[in-house]
């Protein structure tokens, strides 16, 4: 006889294998899965910290791709759309005749009979989840939530709650999100990006357009009043009568419209009028587009029946992701803090959120462009947002999934940068950085590591080298 499935658990989930279990994404699903009882394997290109997170739950986690890592009595093996044909762990599959499920299937199974909230757009889906998965869970709603981030630890992207609620950050990169039937989607804007899935700009308005027509009849679209995209959106689909639409921002007809943001340091003052009353709530991160994301998690929440005076406080309690404006320490009378952002529009708003909350030291940034097809596409734009910065050291790609493109190096953000009046110094050797950033600074001033890819790790590197 075959084993019970544990409760909550789909029977193609019983016992899951991950290939690229450590992934921000994959990881959360398997974290879950791992909590409501599943066997959980899978692995990873390398061991890192995640990966002993999910040991801890149970998981079994393989360092390296090999055929014999895929148990012969593995139920699934869950794949993102980063996973080659030819991974030999792949391949066994087809061989043993197990099902291959894509991350975004197995996630929409974990949601099945819960009220889920899916946050999407280009920017900010991982600040919002996560603002919503605090708040709450502060409120002792005990939501599970599936996150593309840290909140403040490895292995807090995601967890299984007790309560009706589940929260999710929705990829429309690869158009995974449309798989996904939320009483609640928010979108935070609408902009051409993941040029290797969308070749126009039609082509992403359908794709949210198929997202939107997935919201369970009855149900909220929360969306962005002020950005171009969204509202272009908003028109497109104003005639899905089954869906309400929310508008949020500082545009003047927006339904729950931002009338004031004041920054205070790291930390902002919102003001809403909410259902005809004014609410002031503090957003514990600096910048004006997490205040932004801040009243979307806000919207959302009261259109779940939500107190919006109890969200509003608890939202408060939200003090960030890893990775987004993250403080990572301070030597030598220097702060270094470390950003995601990798999109112009993303890094702008960074760049200029840290501007105001250094309010007058200097800026410094460490940027490493992400993929070859976005730097090719949005390479120019990337080097005028870093004229924002008084200087920055520009490293070669990161080229994650991508092979090479043939005359796409980091030049094409550098020379943008300086016709924008930037200063900028290439560094091609990442070990180098932290002397070169040792040479640049003095006491009083902000350095900012930023972009998707290992950048991050220079954070520490730098404080030592500074400390020294």
């Amino acid at each position: 006889m075959a084993p019970a499935v544990p409760a909550g658990v789909p029977g193609a989930m019983e016992r899951p294998h991950f290939i690229g279990i450590g992934g921000a994404g994959m990881s959360g699903i398997a974290k879950i899965l791992a909590q409501r009882g599943a066997k959980v394997a899978g692995s990873d290109a390398k061991d890192s910290e995640t990966a002993e997170a999910l040991r801890s739950l149970g998981a079994t986690v393989h360092i390296g791709h090999a055929a014999e890592h895929l148990a012969e009595d593995a139920t699934s093996v869950v794949v993102s759309s980063a996973i080659r044909a030819d991974n030999p762990e792949l391949v066994r599959a087809a061989e043993l005749s197990v099902p291959v499920v894509h991350r975004s299937d197995a996630l929409a199974t974990l949601m099945t009979g819960l009220r889920s909230i899916a946050v999407a757009g280009t920017h900010g889906k991982t600040t919002t989840t996560s603002m919503l998965a605090v708040a709450l869970t502060e409120l002792g709603l005990d939501p599970s939530y599936a996150i593309g981030g840290d909140l403040d630890g490895p292995g807090t992207n995601a967890r299984h709650g007790d309560g009706d609620i589940f929260v999710a950050e929705a990829d429309e990169s690869d158009r995974s999100f449309q798989k996904y039937d939320p009483e609640v989607a928010i979108v935070l804007n609408v902009e051409l990006d993941h040029h290797a899935n969308y070749a126009s700009m039609d082509e992403i308005y359908e794709s949210f357009q198929t997202f939107v027509g997935k919201v369970v009849p009855g149900g909220t679209l929360v969306i962005s009043a002020d950005q171009a995209g969204a509202a272009e959106l908003t028109r497109r689909v104003r005639d899905v009568s089954s869906v309400k639409v929310v508008t949020y921002g500082e545009s003047e007809g927006a339904d729950v419209r931002v009338h004031k943001i004041t920054p205070r340091g790291l930390t902002s003052e919102v003001t809403v009028l909410l259902n005809g009353r004014l609410l002031t709530f503090t957003v514990s991160v600096p910048g004006r587009h997490y205040a932004l994301n801040a009243v979307a998690a806000l919207a959302a929440g009261t259109a779940l029946g939500i107190p919006a005076h109890n969200l509003a406080s608890a939202i408060g309690t939200y003090t960030g992701v890893k990775r987004r404006l993250q403080l990572k320490g301070e030597a030598a009378g220097v702060q270094v803090i470390d950003s995601y952002a990798h999109h112009p529009t993303e890094m702008t708003a960074d760049l200029e959120a840290m501007r105001g909350a250094a309010d007058g030291s200097r800026l410094l940034v460490v940027f490493q462009p992400h993929l070859f097809s976005r730097t090719q596409e949005l390479g120019t734009e990337m080097g005028q947002a870093l004229a924002f910065a008084d200087a920055s050291v520009v490293l070669d790609i990161y080229p994650a999934r991508e092979d090479p493109v043939p005359g796409v190096t980091s030049e094409l953000v550098i020379d943008a940068a300086r016709a924008a009046g930037a200063q900028v110094t290439a560094v091609h050797d990442k070990a180098a950085v932290p002397d070169v950033i040792a040479g640049m600074t003095k006491p009083g001033d902000y350095v900012l590591t930023m972009g998707a890819g290992d950048v991050t790790d220079l954070g520490p590197l730098i404080l030592s080298r500074l400390s020294n």
